[in-house]
């Protein structure tokens, strides 16, 4: 049953309104044919249950990809596979840095086109987006990890604490330390936090 749904996907592809009506028809009763399969089944034979509840699935998650690629197209964006794979790049990266150009060759666009169309589909430029994934991951280890804040500062690609520090403020309003201390982390990491925090603040002063 599976073969022959998955092959009346690929041979009703819609190129017009009516194309599309029946492409929509014949993919609503698969899954209705399926579900009702799968509800038949659970309790006398689960395991085509699982059979046809996988079917289901890997049907919506099919029409979900294509439509999903067409609404991108329409607003100009990126396609969904471009935005998972710089996503899934970046989030493997965070620890060096990470170059326009090397975010176009994932995506295979030219750094000017990918940088445009990241905006249109963000809402925010490369740039910013991995700042804040830089500082998402930072919090992350805050809170997981018994690392000082130097050392998760340069583990997710700042240059130092107090560009971590001052970057963290922006987003949440209080500084690393005072935030981990906030939701008791244990008091050798929080002294070893504010001793960094003590050691940031005197190289900042130095530089300015």
């Amino acid at each position: 049953m599976r073969e022959l749904i998955m092959d009346g996907l690929q041979t009703t592809a819609p190129e017009s309104s009516s194309g599309a009506e029946q492409k929509f028809h014949f993919v609503a009763n698969s899954l209705a044919r399926l579900l009702e399969t799968a509800t038949r089944e659970l309790e006398r034979d689960r395991e085509a249950a699982k059979a046809s509840l996988v079917t289901a699935s890997s049907i919506l998650q099919a029409e979900i990809g294509r439509y999903s690629d067409a609404s991108d197209s329409i607003r100009g964006g990126l396609a969904a596979w471009q935005m998972f794979r710089v996503r899934a790049y970046i989030d493997s990266n965070l620890h060096r840095t990470i170059h326009i150009r090397d975010l176009s060759v994932v995506a295979r666009r030219s750094p000017a086109h990918f940088s445009r169309k990241f905006k249109l589909a963000v809402g925010e430029s490369p740039h910013a987006y991995v700042v804040r994934r830089r500082v998402e991951r930072a919090r992350h280890l805050m809170m997981t990890s018994a690392a000082s804040l130097s050392e998760i500062a340069l583990s997710v690609g700042f240059s130092d604490q107090a560009h971590l520090s001052r970057l963290f403020r922006q987003a949440f309003g209080q500084s690393p330390g005072h935030w981990r201390r906030e939701r008791g982390i244990p008091a050798e990491v929080t002294s070893r936090t504010g001793m960094d925090e003590n050691i940031g603040r005197a190289i900042s002063a130095a530089r300015s």
